[in-house]
């Protein structure tokens, strides 16, 4: 006769015992008591660790993931959102961008949106259905794009964490943004895209997440564009939870809007709550955790509308000042310090001067520092790219065609190709407790929305 043991599964003997995930969360976060001086960063290095922990997803069923999964909500604007939805009821768009089951003159930050992202949620939550994870779980999402492949630990992330810095930031957020994502969270009660983290790579971690790969995956589709989506649950999630603590720290990649959203989420949830513990879903947000040697950042290139009242040649008096210009040149930079641009039907390679004095600092070493400081702020006027509205930024694969459209279609009077950013760069600035200057990154291939959920 087979004992009642031995036919329990792996999952369910890790879980059979609620207290012994209470127990590893409490042990852990009692190693995060730090001592913290007035530098940012000197923490004993036995206190640093990174905390993740499992959660009971609310997902679609494997058969209905491709229909469910959605875009993030932040990288299409309402007409895009509208079209990518059209006919597909189970779209998480009509979640996420509510807006699109609305008249078009609807104020994207009006009461009605809200309320119909909470009907929609409802809605799909029936009628999908979708269904909630009996055990808390950690998950794998593996992202195939082309050749680039990528597999990351899904689990959610302490907000303690984040509000120390232990988890890295090297983005400023905006109010409205916050405001828009903090007041979606609270009404759906969820988290429903994750946030994009790193980690310095982990050989340990790594072969853990080959083990996982091995088995059946619970989602496993091709989207619209071309990118394979996979997820497994992992069979014994305690053993990431350890592996994790080996971590020093976590970096924001992308996803900072939601991470500061799920912060002020949390504090007015805290407030409202009777005998808050710090063990409410609440204190946590939703990630999809990365190793860094796996993440690809592409150019994230920009198009100016005109060039501030010069002409082309006292543009190019101006651009010589720190650039050595080349005509004829290449679309793509084939190095730091190098830009492609395009001006009148040509593309031109700019090359900074071994004598116009390169940048030694973390941040104004970056290309896009190198780029607005020397030529979109001194020479066509743009001193903050993030309000004025001369300035369009195109990223990721649309690339230098997408560029050169907006210029010959007369949308732009120049454009730059940029090289991209490095990881490394994030994560020196980030370490450096410094801001990288807005759009200085895309990543891709983008997570989905609406797979794995939070509710809080």
């Amino acid at each position: 006769m087979v004992s009642r043991l031995a036919k329990t599964t792996p999952e369910r003997i890790v879980f059979s015992n609620k207290l012994l995930q209470f127990i590893n969360f409490k042990q852990a976060m009692r190693s995060r008591k730090l001592s913290v001086d007035n530098r940012r960063g000197q923490l004993r290095r036995e206190e640093i660790v990174a905390v993740i922990r499992p959660f009971s997803a609310l997902r679609p069923p494997g058969d209905r993931a491709g229909e469910v999964a959605s875009v993030p909500y932040d990288v299409i604007n309402t007409e895009e959102a509208r079209a990518l939805a059209a006919n597909n009821p189970l779209s998480f768009l009509h979640v996420s961008r509510p807006e699109i089951d609305l008249p078009d003159a609807t104020d994207l930050h009006s009461d009605p949106v809200y309320r119909k992202a909470f009907e929609n949620f409802e809605k799909l939550i029936k009628d999908c259905p979708l269904l909630t994870e009996e055990a808390p779980s950690i998950y794998l999402y593996r992202l195939i794009m082309g050749d680039h492949e990528q597999i990351g630990v899904v689990a959610c992330c302490s907000i303690d964490e984040y509000d120390q810095d232990l988890i890295r930031k090297h983005e400023r957020t905006r109010r409205d943004k916050e405001d828009d994502r903090t007041r979606h969270m609270l009404v759906l009660r969820a988290q429903t895209g994750p946030v994009f983290l790193t980690y310095r790579s982990s050989r340990e971690i790594d072969t853990m997440m080959m083990e996982t790969t091995m088995a059946n995956a619970i989602f496993d589709f091709t989207a619209a564009d071309s990118i394979e989506h996979t997820i497994w649950r992992v069979p014994d999630p305690v053993r990431f939870v350890h592996a994790f603590r080996e971590i020093p720290f976590l970096y924001i990649a992308d996803g900072h809007h939601r991470a500061a959203s799920a912060a002020r989420a949390r504090a007015e949830l805290k407030e409202q709550s009777f005998g808050h513990t710090g063990d409410e879903e609440y204190n946590f947000f939703l990630a999809v955790i990365f190793p860094d040697d796996q993440v690809q950042i592409l150019a994230y290139n920009r198009a100016v509308r005109d060039l501030n009242g010069l002409s082309t040649g006292e543009f190019f008096e101006g651009l010589k000042k720190s650039f050595d210009v080349k005509e004829d040149g290449v679309d793509t930079p084939k190095r730091r310090g190098q830009f492609g641009m395009y001006l009148e039907g040509r593309w031109h390679t700019l090359s900074l001067r071994a004598d116009a004095a390169p940048p030694q600092g973390t941040v104004t070493s970056l290309d896009v520092s190198i780029l607005q400081d020397r030529v979109l702020a001194p020479i066509l006027g743009i001193n903050d790219v993030r309000t004025d509205k001369r300035i369009d930024f195109v990223g990721g694969m649309r690339g230098s065609k997408e560029l050169k459209r907006l210029v010959d279609e007369g949308k732009a009077a120049v454009a730059f190709s940029l090289y991209p950013t490095m990881m490394q760069d994030l994560l020196s600035v980030s370490d450096a407790g410094e801001i990288m200057p807005p759009k200085s990154t895309w990543f891709e291939p983008k997570l989905r929305d609406g797979l794995l959920i939070h509710r809080i």
